[in-house]
């Protein structure tokens, strides 16, 4: 009941928000069918976003819900690095809130050098707004 906004790594390996009596409420990747769980950027991936990984699984893309300046944050997670790659803070208008709220809920475009995200950043309503991560991923 305290698990949220999961996705498949690979065919054995689930990243979830969720509860672990080890260190509390952060991101998890847990092997199917196993006992076996991992913490994921325990002192950087430190509140629940809309997680996923990008091509070659170097990076975890997320982002934030509005924090209390309203802002809504969208990072890379470098794996191995432990490093958080800010790509963007978009302001949430304050009509957006509750069940109108407007989440990023960001993705990546099929080869991963492109992020889209949603915002209402932009005073003009729901917007979707591209964001060329190429320069920071490749390599």
């Amino acid at each position: 009941g305290k698990t949220s906004h999961f996705i498949w790594r690979d065919p054995r390996h689930v990243l979830a928000w969720a509860w672990h009596p080890s260190r509390g409420d952060k991101f998890y990747l847990y092997r199917d069918q196993t006992e076996t769980v991992e913490c994921v950027g325990p002192d950087v991936m430190t509140v629940n976003g809309h997680c996923t990984y990008l091509p070659g699984g170097r990076y975890i893309l997320n982002d934030t819900y509005p924090d209390r300046q309203r802002n809504q944050n969208v990072y890379l997670y470098e794996i191995a690095t432990g490093k958080r790659i800010p790509l963007g803070s978009f302001p949430s208008p304050k009509e957006y809130t509750g069940e109108w709220r407007c989440d990023t809920h960001p993705r990546y475009s099929p080869d991963g050098r492109k992020v889209v995200i949603d915002s209402a950043h932009g005073g003009t309503g729901r917007q979707m707004w591209l964001i060329d991560v190429e320069k920071l991923v490749r390599g």
